[in-house]
């Protein structure tokens, strides 16, 4: 028993980290590729594995107008922007920035009337919201307003299709979902990049081809599968705590390997959102902990999300 909780707790963790360092490796590939073909290769190369191990049928259920847009849209065009961010804004900016998707995406939810929540996670808002406008607002080094802008418009397309995502996967295979919209992003992406980019071609160093390669595995297949294997047995809030360590890792991340700045106010600002992130993850004084619920084995983002959201829902009473 003790054995199973360390390797659960251990897929936390690293699931946690890896999603930490997308941020920084997106910054690396950027180096070599435009922010749309960068786009067109993590998904395509994201798609083919998922394809091959869905269910055929699944997969034609799957094969949906409303999924296929809504994978365009949450995948393809979230990513493009948050490239375009970072490359006009720091690491460090833009971690805390994405940190804020599941936020965002249970506010809408309250505001939908889905769910309601306590005094508790509207604190955890609160401060989350001022801790990245702190940041935000202090510049230095490669962060800007309009970079940072660029992020925070990518984070509420996200939020919005993760609220659609949920609806989208009622009777539907979560990781056939995803891998018809990978694969529906990289399609839909490639025109896109050829108008605006160019045709594709090889960077000239190998760095940005190595980043590219580990966003696919080490920053979407490989921590999607770790989380879903660890949250099948714990309770949501456990599992939504460690992905604090999300923001916290890309930040360091920033500072460390990028020379982002660090000072005082970025030091507030950093806990501020973690002290944010912290309640929303707590439960509410008379809300039980929720039992834990399966994922997808690879890719599912809704899922994922939704499971951030429900250590921060846990006050959220039905």
């Amino acid at each position: 028993m003790t054995m199973n909780r360390s390797a659960t707790l251990s897929a936390l963790t690293a699931a946690g980290v890896l999603w930490g360092v997308t941020v920084p490796l997106i910054k690396i590939a950027l180096a070599g590729w435009g922010p749309v073909w960068l786009t067109v290769v993590r998904f395509a190369l994201a798609a083919v594995p998922l394809l091959f191990v869905a269910d055929r049928a699944r997969l034609r259920r799957a094969a949906s107008p409303r999924v296929v847009f809504w994978g365009a849209t949450g995948y393809a065009l979230v990513i493009v922007l948050q490239g375009l961010g970072i490359e006009r804004t720091s690491v460090a900016h833009a971690s805390l920035i994405i940190g804020l998707t599941p936020l965002l995406a249970a506010i809408a939810t309250v505001a939908l009337g889905r769910a309601r929540v306590g005094s508790t996670a509207w604190t955890g808002f609160a401060l989350a919201f001022a801790g990245i406008a702190l940041v935000a607002t202090s510049g230095g080094g490669s962060a800007s307003l309009g970079g940072d802008l660029l992020i925070l418009v990518s984070v509420l397309l996200s939020a919005t299709f993760l609220l659609a995502q949920d609806r989208l996967l009622v009777d539907r295979d979560p990781l056939a979902v995803t891998a018809v919209q990978f694969a529906a992003s990289a399609l839909l992406a490639a025109p896109l990049a050829v108008a605006v980019e160019g045709a594709p071609a090889l960077p000239s160093s190998t760095a940005p081809i190595v980043a590219a390669l580990a966003l696919t595995v080490l920053g979407t297949l490989l921590p999607y599968a770790l989380f879903a294997y660890a949250q099948s047995r714990v309770s949501p809030g456990l599992a939504g705590a460690f992905l604090n360590i999300e923001p916290v890792v890309g930040f360091g991340a920033g500072v460390i390997a990028f020379g982002d700045p660090f000072g005082p106010l970025q030091l507030l600002g950093g806990l501020t959102v973690l002290a944010g992130l912290a309640l929303t993850a707590a439960p509410g004084p008379d809300q039980p902990p929720a039992p834990p619920e399966p994922l997808p084995v690879l890719g599912d983002q809704a899922a994922r999300t939704r499971s951030r959201r429900r250590p921060m829902s846990m006050s959220i009473v039905p």
